[in-house]
């Protein structure tokens, strides 16, 4: 859960307003290559080179992509379904 306690954040507000600023300034087509730069970079950096944090390091992705759908997507989804109707 990426749920940290709202004095903890803080501490990130800056660099995420930043980072998040030149992202958003980008082309379309290149903010996927540009932000799986900046994810690969961060994941490799913070987690060693060994198999155990690699291990690690791909659960917190697929738990990043899990909430994504889940607070993102699934709503946006239901969303549309009450706009356009059901499959």
């Amino acid at each position: 859960m990426p749920y940290i306690k709202p004095e903890r954040r803080t501490k990130y507000a800056k660099v995420l307003e930043e980072l998040t600023g030149i992202l958003k300034a980008l082309p379309p087509e290149e903010v996927d290559g540009e932000l799986n730069y900046v994810v690969t970079r961060i994941l490799k950096t913070v987690y060693p080179l060994r198999y155990y944090h690699i291990n690690k390091a791909i659960g917190v992705l697929e738990c990043i992509k899990q909430e994504y759908y889940r607070r993102i997507a699934a709503p946006y989804e239901d969303e549309k379904i009450k706009e356009n109707g059901d499959v």
